[in-house]
């Protein structure tokens, strides 16, 4: 019972972000329901967030933190091992190194020149590596960051992922970029799903069809993305204390992937599989509330630009370099 009120009042937030998300405007400009829930969360938490009772916090890291992990573990009937198969060699190859570069490269770039806090760094690379939102909730778990650091993520993948829906049509129709290529181009580099959505669709039907695909083998790879960052921040906690520290986990991560091969099955019905992806939206809806509530504007201030150069700086690494990258996979597979 300790957790009701703060369980309802992010459930709350999130019906209402939910039927925001279905109006014409936010429909058109592709915005989820995770990023106007996460926004609604700070507006009240920043304007009135003295007047929630202490007796709803421990409901509100509730949803933060468990409602979270369940989110990301039922996130896992998107996909199954069929799309990431059909796809061929090329997406994949593409993806994992778009992932490697953007996110080492990232953290490294962010913690070294531009010094910032590790962190930060961190959950801002995910965030352009992998899927978007879903990647920096994912991650928080393993790497635990502040509140302020997710909502500054957030917002660099609400921003640049926002642009690329616009950018990439761009880039097809004046540069004549061939379909194949501009299907897994897109998929591998834009941050968000329905960003990807959103994007290949202005372009034509197939480049969508293997946009979505390329798309959501980035989004499997977060599993395994996860166990690694897991296993390394725990061997470096080790070297820095001298002490033999445990290596912790992400179970969720493991889920997720057998979320997804239960789907790959097809043993579950079409619709109770729709009903798990919206409950996994919603929850991960309710997180993102969570989140907000938790995050005060003045920590984000105390962040300051640093995250923005640091997403503006991937972005152009995505556009530029993940075009370069496709385009060598690519040659390199067929010279095979």
């Amino acid at each position: 019972m300790k957790y009701l009120k703060g369980i309802i009042f992010t459930l709350i937030l999130s019906l209402i972000s939910y039927y925001l998300s279905t109006m014409d405007f936010f429909r058109h400009y592709q915005i989820s329901s995770l990023v106007i829930c996460i926004i609604l969360g700070m507006i009240i938490g920043n304007i009135a967030g003295s007047r929630i009772p202490k007796s709803a916090e421990s409901g509100i890291k509730f949803s933060q933190q468990k409602l979270l992990r369940l989110g990301i573990i039922l996130y896992g009937f998107f996909i199954t091992f069929q799309q990431i198969i059909s796809v061929g060699s090329v997406g994949l190859i593409t993806d994992l190194i778009i992932i490697s570069v953007t996110f080492v490269g990232g953290s490294y770039i962010g913690i070294r020149f531009l010094k910032m806090e590790k962190e930060a760094a961190m959950l801002t690379a995910v965030g352009s590596s992998i899927c978007g939102a879903a990647a920096i909730l994912g991650t928080e778990p393993v790497i635990k960051p502040k509140p302020h650091h997710t909502a500054v993520a957030v917002a660099t993948v609400v921003i640049f992922g926002t642009l690329g829906m616009f950018v990439y049509p761009l880039i097809y129709h004046v540069f004549a970029v061939n379909d194949t290529i501009m299907g897994i181009y897109t998929g591998a580099t834009i941050h968000e799903v329905a960003q990807v959505v959103a994007a290949a669709n202005a372009m034509s039907h197939d480049i969508s069809v293997t946009a979505v695909i390329v798309k959501l083998t980035r989004v499997m790879m977060l599993a395994p993305f996860l166990m690694i960052l897991s296993y390394y921040l725990t061997r470096n906690r080790a070297n820095l204390s001298g002490e033999k520290v445990k290596i912790t986990i992400p179970w969720f991560a493991i889920f997720f992937v057998v979320a997804a091969g239960i789907n790959s099955t097809h043993i579950i019905p079409v619709a109770v599989v729709g009903i798990l992806t919206k409950a996994s939206v919603f929850l991960l809806t309710m997180a993102m509330g969570a989140l907000g509530l938790d995050t005060n504007i003045n920590k984000i201030r105390g962040v300051g630009i640093k995250p923005i150069i640091l997403a503006t700086i991937l972005w152009i690494w995505l556009i530029v370099g993940g075009y370069f990258v496709t385009n060598l996979v690519s040659t390199g597979i067929h010279l095979l």
